[in-house]
């Protein structure tokens, strides 16, 4: 079945990061639970939203939101910027902290894709590259992490 392969795929870059992650928790202090993970793969994805954003992209209420962000920042996963642009605003940014818990993942993508380049003709893999960015940014509209208006349209 042609479809199962990005499934298959998606899981398999889950599973790794799982996998390391849980090799990693007797060394570690203030490990993030599923929930506080869920929520920080969010945050990461959203590029710096408002507690409200974030809110409403994983569908809570602003209190439980505001409650999971706390624990997030007790723990040193994320921090709080003011806004240039509304000094009453603040947005949510990952701290190095999360930076590096998550460059486990990054640093496997960078491995599959430097066996890509050597396992593919130039050409090969230009086309891949360019195919996973019209996949990017052409074929997955419904989710836009530059737009953080989305969010806003879907209550309309």
């Amino acid at each position: 079945m042609e479809n199962n392969a990005i499934s298959q795929i998606y899981d398999k870059l889950r599973l790794h990061f799982y996998m390391k992650v849980f090799s990693r928790f007797e060394n570690r202090e203030a490990t993030l639970s599923t929930v506080e993970s869920f929520s920080m793969e969010v945050i990461m994805g959203l590029g710096e939203p408002t507690v409200a954003q974030f809110a409403r992209a994983v569908d809570i209420s602003s209190p439980n939101a505001a409650h999971r962000v706390k624990c997030l920042l007790q723990k040193g996963y994320v921090e709080k910027i003011r806004s240039n642009d509304d000094m009453r605003e603040y947005h949510l940014r990952p701290t190095q902290k999360y930076l590096d818990y998550k460059q486990i993942n990054q640093d496997y993508l960078e491995l599959i894709m430097k066996r890509c380049q050597k396992r593919f003709s130039k050409e090969d893999y230009k086309k891949f590259q360019e195919m996973l960015s019209i996949l990017n940014e052409e074929l997955m509209p419904e989710i836009d992490i530059k737009d953080y208006t989305y969010f806003d349209r879907l209550d309309k």
